[in-house]
């Protein structure tokens, strides 16, 4: 397959009442970084890393145990081979991207990101091939048109020359909506008490001084489909507060907060005010009602 790999930065939204999995790949190549492989891949499901690959080792490395349970040592062997043969491609893309913006020196990196997500719950199933360089898109594939989309002016001669390759795209069309959706659900199925496991969170309101606003904050959840949010009187509120991103935490599992501003809601209106966390598979909600006996604080003793 012809590839040029550029980085793309991605972002994604997440509903409490929908399971997306998903199985990606993300190639990462650079030229003149400091202390870091010149070629990385990594593969991941459902956002857990599954296998790690530079080129200082030059061996894919399994980072989750019941991947060996789903795979042979062939598969492996496989991976190792094909990721060694790609170290040259990627960096002979470097070259050409340099070329293509009129750069000789500098750092400079180039990422791939492909892969399938799949609604247990629907059937939906969903494919991404996406490239960028330098931090900005780059070149992107739309399996609906079966196209290339071009998002930057250096990128019309790759899109021009890949659409007209249709056997490729007949193959990336059937992989990501046949093939990689298959092995996604393999992977599910052999390690279910891990990746489709729904594991609570310890909730606590948090508050540095009277002035400050009130944090709650959600740790230890999984998986991340999940939502926090404050209410008052039942009903959600979306002015005066501030919602974190969800994060990873050191064990697999994740965390996240949001913030109410209290400086103007008198004291004997803090109980009409409750913070509800969601979590994909959980049909009841989790619910902190504001309390200032409730609230940890730097107020008074440490």
């Amino acid at each position: 397959m012809h590839t040029l790999l550029f980085l793309l930065l991605l972002a994604g939204t997440h509903s409490a009442t929908a399971r997306t999995h998903s199985l990606n790949y993300m190639y990462t190549a650079s030229s003149q970084v400091p202390n870091f492989p010149e070629f990385v891949v990594v593969g991941y499901v459902d956002e857990v890393q599954i296998f790690y690959y530079d080129s200082n080792t030059k061996t894919v490395e399994p980072k989750q145990d019941w991947m060996l349970k789903t795979t042979d040592s062939q598969y492996w062997e496989s991976l190792t081979q094909k990721y060694f043969g790609h170290q040259q491609i990627y960096k002979d893309n470097i070259e050409i991207a340099k070329e293509r913006f009129n750069q000789t020196e500098g750092v400079h990196i180039v990422q791939w990101m492909y892969g399938c997500e799949w609604d247990d719950e629907t059937g939906e199933v969903k494919g991404y091939n996406q490239h960028g360089y330098d931090g900005k898109d780059f070149i992107s594939l739309d399996l609906q048109t079966e196209t290339w989309n071009a998002h930057r002016p250096q990128a019309v001669i790759t899109k021009l020359k890949w659409d007209n390759d249709k056997a490729i795209l007949a193959y990336l069309k059937n992989y990501y909506l046949q093939l990689c959706p298959s092995w996604l659900k393999k992977f599910l199925e052999h390690e279910k008490s891990s990746l489709l496991r729904t594991e609570l969170p310890l909730m606590s309101l948090l508050q540095k001084s009277p002035s400050s606003p009130v944090s709650c904050h959600a740790t230890g959840f999984y998986p991340d489909i999940a939502m926090l949010f404050w209410r008052k009187d039942g009903e959600e509120l979306h002015e005066d507060v501030y919602v974190g991103e969800i994060l990873p935490n050191h064990d697999g599992t994740f965390q996240m907060s949001t913030d109410l501003q209290v400086s103007s809601i008198p004291p004997e209106d803090w109980r009409r005010y409750d913070c509800v966390f969601q979590i994909s598979g959980v049909k009841e909600d989790i619910v902190k009602r504001l309390d200032k006996d409730s609230v940890e604080s730097n107020r008074g003793e440490t």
